[in-house]
C-alpha cells in the first residue's frame, strides 16, 4: 500500500507554491489598498468604500481562480483518486477468493523433512510454541499489506478448521507477552527489526507440565517478515539496526549474526521444547531461504515445514495439511543453504556508495540526500542453484556441506514413481512423456521436473550443467494410479547468449543430457540429444524464441568494471569474483556516461529533421472506435491528431494510480491498483482478498493455479472498476536477504516466468492489463531509489533477469510495464532505450504502454529523458519533473508516441469492451462548479449592492457635501 512519507509532502505544498504565493499576493495588495485607500487620501466616502469593496470583490474572484487552478492542475490527480466510487467485491468474488487462495496455499507448503512419518499429526491435541503462532506472515509490507476489509485466518484459527485443538494456555502466554508486530516499514527509519519471542525463563514448570499432559505433539512456528523499501540486516548489531532484545540478561544476537537465523531466545524456546517433547514439528513461516541446518542438530525435530506468506486466509490450508487432510505438494522455489554468508553474491549485496560523485548528489524519500550507489552483479549467470549445482559438477565444492535443501525439493505423505519415456528430437522441438505413479497409500500430487545439461567448453560460453527447462504438477493421484504428462520444448531453449563472439544466441552443436530429477540435485532417469550443428541465432529468418528482429548485444555499457565468476578452471576465479568492491570509485569511462537530471541535456537529443506533429485537430474520432483495432491502424492517427499538447502532457505525467480522462477523445479516467498479491486502491481504501505470496505461488510449482489466480485479480478487478493491476513482480531472487523476496517468485528466471506469464494471461482473459514490474535488474531494495547502478553483463541480463520478463511479453501477452527505479549500468532503467526500445518492444514485440515506478523525481527521474526512450508514463500524483517540458518537434513526437501507447492499452481494456462508457463527473470537479456558481452569483450580487450604494452617497453628497467632522 502506498505510505505517506514528507517527501511525498513536500512535493505537494511544492507544486502548490505558485498559487498560493498568488492567493497570498491577493489578500495582501486587498488589504493594502483598504488602509491605503483611507479618508486622508480620498476625501469621497463613496469613492473610498468603492474601491475597498471592488479590491476585495477582485481579491475574491482571484483567489477562486487561483484554487481552481490548484484543483484542476497539480490537485487535480490525487482528487480524482480519492474520489472515485468505491466499489467493492461481490459477496460471490469475496467466496470464491477465499476458496482459491487457500487451494493455492495447500499446494505452496512444502514438506522439507518427515522422519518416522510424523505428519501428519497423530493427535488431535497438539501444543503450538512460538510467539509467530499468534501473529504469522501473511504478505510483506508495503505494497504487499493485507486488506483491512476482509477477515484473516491466522495459524491456529486454520488448525481448529481442521479440527485440531490447541493449547490455549500457551497461545495466552504469547499473546500477553505481545499482541502485535513491529514494522518493517518502506520509510527510512521506521524499520523495526525486534523478533518478540517469550525468553525460555518465563515458561513456568506448570505450564510445561500441563503442556506435556495435554498433549506428546509439539509445533513450533519461527517467522520472519520483509518488506518494501529495507532489506533484511546481515549484521543485527550493524549500526542503524533498530532492535529490541526480550531479555536484559543477553542479547538475541550477537555481532555478525543476522535476522535469518535463530536468535537467542528462539533457540532457547527450541531447546526447552525438545527437551520435553520428543515429537516436535517445525513450520518456518516466511519468504526468505532461513538457515535450518539447527534441525539436524535435535532429533527431536521430526518434522520441518515451509509455509511462506499465505495470504488472508491459506493458514486453514496449513491446518489440513498438519492433520493429513491435504498432502503437501510444495516444493522449493529457491536453494536453502546452511549458511547464507557464503552465498556468492553476499559480499555484493548491501550498501555500496560511490566517492567521486558529489556532483549528482540528490534527495529522495527513502535516504534523504545521497549520491550515486552501485552493485555489481558479479555472479554472472550462476545464480542460486546454477552455481551450486554446477559447482559441485566441477569439483568445487562439497555441495552436501553447503547445501541443505536444493531447488525444487519437496516430500510428500506418499511416494510416487516417475519413468521416462523416449525422447524425441524433430524440427527443433524435444518431447517426452514422464509417467508418475502414486506408489504409497495416499493420495497426492507430484511434480515433474526436466533439467538439461547442454556441452560447456572450458573457457567458452558460460554455462550452468544444471538448468530447468520445463515442468508439469500432476493432478491428485489416488494410490497406485498413474498419469502420463508431456514434456516439451524448443531447442533454442536450450540456448545460450553468447555476448562476447556471437553477440547473439548461440545453440552449440553437442550431447544435451535431457533429465528428469525430484529436484536441482537428484537425478531420476536421463536420456542424451545430439545437435548436429551450432545454431548461431543471428539473422532476420533465423531469431532466437520468435524474436522479431535479431537479439544482439545492447547492454555492453553495463558490463562495468567488474571481474566476473567463470566455470573457467573448476572455478578458479572464484575469490577474486566474489570478494566486495575493491574500489569505490567510478570510472572516467563510465563517469562520462552518467546521467542525472543536472547533466541531461535535452537539446543535444533533439533530431532537426523531426517534423512538429498535428495537434487539436477536429477529426471526431473516439477512443472507443479504436477499441479491437490493429496497433498500427491507420485511425490512430487521426486520433492522435486531436491531442493537443497540454492534453498529451496531462496524459504522460499525471499516470499515478490510473490514467487521465480527456473528454474530447472520450478517453475516462481509468484506476490501476497496487498489490503483488491483491489489489488495493490507495485512495479509497478499498481492497481486494490478499493471497498467498509469489513465493507461495513459486512452490507449488502449479501454472493452472497461477493462471486461476490471474482470471480471480481480473474478476475482482471488475468488481472494483479497476482497469490495470500494479503487478506481477518478477525480479530474481539473487540473495536471501532481498526485503522484497516475497513479491517475486524465484531464484530462477524459467519458474518466475511460467508463474508471472500465467498470472498476466489470466488477467488479460478478464480485460485486465498487468504492469509486469519492475523492469530490470531491481533485486534488493537497498538504495533502490538512490541512482542505483547496477552493473552485470549481458549474458546473465538475458539469461537470468530478462527471462521472466520477456515470457511475460510473449507468453503471457503484457500490456503494460512498471519500470525500475534503479539505474542498467549508468543510465536510469526508465530512461534507457536499449532496455525500453529495443529489447521490449523491437525484439519482443511488447504493445502497451511503459509507467515508472513511484515517481518522486529524486533528481534523475525525468519526464523529458523518459518519453525519449520508451518510458511512456509517470507514476505521479504530485508535481516534480514528471511533466514535459520541451515543445520541440522531437519532444511533441516522442509525447504521441507515448499516448499512442497509453491509449493502445485503454482502449483494449475491459472497460471499453462496450463502447464508449458512461462515467459521472467526479464528485470534486461537481463541487467546484457549484462553488463557481454561487460565487458568481455573489460577486454579481455585490457588485450590484457596491455600485447602488456608490451612487447613493453620490447622490447624498450633492445634497449635502461630507466634511471631515463627518
Amino acid at each position: 500500500m502506498l505510505q505517506i512519507n514528507m517527501a511525498d509532502v513536500m512535493n505537494v505544498i511544492g507544486s502548490l507554491t505558485p498559487y498560493l504565493i498568488a492567493i497570498g499576493v491577493l489578500l495582501v495588495l486587498a488589504l493594502a489598498v483598504t488602509f491605503g485607500v483611507n479618508k486622508r487620501t480620498v476625501k469621497n466616502v463613496g469613492v473610498r468604500k468603492l474601491v475597498h469593496s471592488e479590491s476585495w470583490l477582485v481579491a475574491l474572484v482571484g483567489i477562486i481562480v487561483a484554487v481552481s487552478m490548484m484543483l484542476t492542475g497539480p490537485l487535480a490527480t490525487l482528487l480524482n483518486n480519492a474520489t472515485v466510487t468505491k466499489y467493492q467485491l461481490s459477496d460471490k468474488t469475496v467466496a470464491t477468493a477465499g476458496d482459491l487462495a487457500k487451494e493455492i496455499q495447500s499446494e505452496a507448503i512444502t514438506l522439507l523433512k518427515n522422519d518416522d512419518d510424523n505428519l501428519p499429526l497423530a493427535s488431535k491435541k497438539v501444543n503450538v510454541f512460538g510467539w509467530g503462532s499468534t501473529n504469522p506472515v501473511y504478505g510483506g509490507t508495503g505494497s504487499g499489506s493485507m486488506s483491512e476489509n476482509y477477515e484473516t485466518t491466522d495459524i491456529l484459527t486454520g488448525m481448529k478448521e481442521a479440527g485440531l485443538e490447541t493449547n490455549a494456555k500457551l497461545s495466552k502466554l504469547y499473546t500477553d507477552y505481545r499482541s502485535d508486530r513491529p514494522v518493517v516499514g518502506m520509510n527510512k527509519g521506521t524499520q523495526d527489526w525486534t523478533l518478540p519471542e517469550v525468553p525460555a525463563g518465563k515458561y513456568s514448570e506448570s505450564l510445561i507440565s500441563d503442556a506435556k499432559s495435554f498433549s506428546d505433539e509439539a509445533v513450533v512456528i519461527i517467522t520472519r517478515v520483509g518488506g518494501e523499501g529495507a532489506d533484511l540486516p546481515t549484521d543485527m548489531r550493524a549500526k542503524g539496526i533498530r532492535y529490541t532484545d526480550n531479555s536484559k540478561d543477553y542479547r538475541d544476537f550477537e555481532k555478525g549474526q543476522h535476522f535469518l537465523e535463530l536468535s537467542r531466545t528462539e533457540k532457547d524456546m527450541i531447546d526447552l521444547v525438545t527437551k520435553n517433547f520428543d515429537k516436535v514439528t517445525l513450520i518456518y513461516n516466511g519468504a526468505n531461504t532461513f538457515e535450518l541446518g539447527f534441525v539436524n542438530d535435535y532429533p527431536q525435530i521430526k518434522s520441518v515445514l515451509w509455509c511462506p506468506p499465505a495470504g488472508q486466509t491459506g493458514f486453514s490450508a496449513l491446518g489440513d495439511v498438519l492433520a493429513g487432510t491435504t498432502n503437501p505438494s510444495g516444493r522449493t522455489s529457491d536453494t536453502f543453504v546452511r549458511d547464507l554468508m557464503t552465498q556468492p553474491t553476499q559480499k555484493n549485496f548491501g550498501s555500496f556508495k560511490y566517492d567521486n560523485m558529489k556532483e549528482f548528489k540528490t534527495t529522495n524519500s527513502e535516504n534523504g540526500d545521497t549520491t550515486p550507489a552501485f552493485l555489481n552483479y558479479i555472479e554472472g549467470i550462476y545464480v542460486g542453484y546454477k552455481y551450486w549445482e554446477t559447482a559441485s559438477d566441477e569439483g568445487a565444492i562439497d555441495y552436501d556441506q553447503y547445501v541443505q535443501y536444493p531447488f525444487g525439493y519437496g516430500l510428500s505423505y506418499t511416494s510416487f514413481e516417475q519413468k521416462m519415456g523416449d525422447v524425441t528430437y524433430t524440427d527443433g522441438k524435444v518431447s517426452f512423456d514422464v509417467t508418475v505413479t502414486n506408489t504409497g497409500d495416499k493420495a497426492g500430487k507430484d511434480v515433474v521436473e526436466a533439467y538439461y545439461n547442454p556441452p560447456y567448453t572450458d573457457g567458452g560460453i558460460e554455462k550452468s550443467s544444471v538448468n530447468l527447462v520445463a515442468f508439469e504438477k500432476t493432478k491428485e493421484l489416488a494410490p497406485g494410479e498413474s498419469e502420463t504428462v508431456t514434456i516439451s520444448f524448443d531447442d533454442d531453449d536450450m540456448a545460450s547468449y553468447d555476448s562476447k563472439t556471437a553477440k547473439a544466441w548461440v545453440l552449440e552443436k553437442g550431447d544435451y543430457r535431457i533429465s528428469i530429477q525430484s529436484d536441482s540435485h537428484t537425478t531420476i532417469a536421463e536420456k542424451t540429444v545430439n545437435v548436429p550443428k551450432t545454431i548461431t541465432y543471428d539473422s532476420d529468418s533465423n531469431t532466437h524464441d520468435g524474436d522479431q528482429v535479431v537479439a544482439t548485444n545492447q547492454f555492453d555499457d553495463a558490463k562495468g568494471d567488474v571481474t566476473y565468476l567463470s566455470r573457467a578452471g573448476h572455478f578458479a576465479n572464484y575469490e577474486k569474483a566474489i570478494a566486495a568492491p575493491a574500489s569505490f570509485t567510478m570510472s572516467d569511462d563510465l563517469k562520462a556516461m552518467f546521467t542525472n537530471i543536472s547533466n541531461y541535456d535535452l537539446a543535444s537529443h533533439n533530431d532537426s529533421s523531426d517534423e512538429m506533429p498535428t495537434t487539436g485537430a477536429k477529426n471526431g474520432v473516439r477512443l472507443a472506435d479504436l477499441t479491437g483495432k490493429d496497433y498500427d491502424d491507420p485511425q490512430w492517427d487521426k486520433l492522435l491528431d486531436e491531442l493537443t499538447f497540454d492534453q498529451m502532457d496531462s496524459l504522460i505525467a499525471n499516470a499515478g494510480y490510473g490514467t487521465q480522462a480527456i473528454n474530447s477523445i472520450g478517453k475516462i479516467q481509468l484506476t490501476d491498483a497496487d498489490g503483488p498479491a491483491a489489489l488495493n486502491n490507495n485512495f479509497t481504501g478499498v481492497g481486494s482478498i490478499g493471497f498467498p505470496a509469489s513465493t507461495s505461488f513459486a512452490c507449488t510449482w502449479n501454472k493452472d493455479l497461477a493462471k486461476q489466480f490471474g482470471e480471480m485479480i481480473g474478476q475482482m478487478a471488475r468488481d472494483m472498476h479497476v482497469s490495470g493491476w500494479y503487478a506481477p513482480a518478477m525480479n530474481i531472487h539473487r540473495n536471501a536477504f532481498s526485503g522484497r523476496t516475497f513479491e517475486y517468485f524465484s531464484e530462477d528466471g524459467l519458474l518466475s516466468g511460467v508463474m508471472a506469464s500465467q498470472q498476466i494471461a489470466g488477467a488479460k482473459e478478464k480485460g485486465v492489463y498487468s504492469f509486469m514490474k519492475h523492469f530490470a535488474l531491481n533485486d534488493q531494495e537497498t538504495n533502490r531509489a538512490s541512482m542505483l547502478c547496477t552493473w552485470a553483463n549481458e549474458q546473465s541480463i538475458r539469461e537470468i533477469y530478462l527471462k521472466p520478463f520477456e515470457m511475460s511479453v510473449k507468453d503471457g501477452g503484457a500490456g503494460a510495464v512498471m519500470s525500475a527505479f534503479n539505474y542498467v549500468g549508468a543510465t536510469w532503467a526508465g530512461g534507457n532505450s536499449s532496455l525500453l526500445q529495443t529489447v521490449l518492444r523491437d525484439e519482443w514485440g511488447f504493445r502497451g504502454f511503459v509507467l515508472t515506478d513511484y515517481f518522486e523525481g529524486a533528481g534523475y527521474m525525468y519526464g523529458d529523458q523518459a518519453i525519449r526512450n520508451g518510458n511512456d508514463a509517470m507514476l505521479a500524483t504530485t508535481e516534480v519533473t514528471n511533466h514535459i517540458t520541451d515543445k520541440s518537434a522531437t519532444s511533441v513526437k516522442a509525447m504521441r508516441q507515448a499516448s499512442h501507447n497509453i491509449l493502445y492499452t485503454a482502449a483494449n481494456s475491459w472497460m471499453y469492451e462496450n463502447g464508449e462508457p458512461d462515467v459521472a463527473t467526479p464528485m470534486w470537479k461537481t463541487a467546484m462548479y457549484a462553488v463557481w456558481g454561487v460565487t458568481a452569483v455573489l460577486v454579481i450580487g455585490l457588485e450590484f449592492l457596491a455600485v447602488k450604494r456608490y451612487l447613493a452617497r453620490r447622490k447624498a453628497a450633492t445634497v449635502a457635501p461630507v466634511t471631515e467632522a463627518e
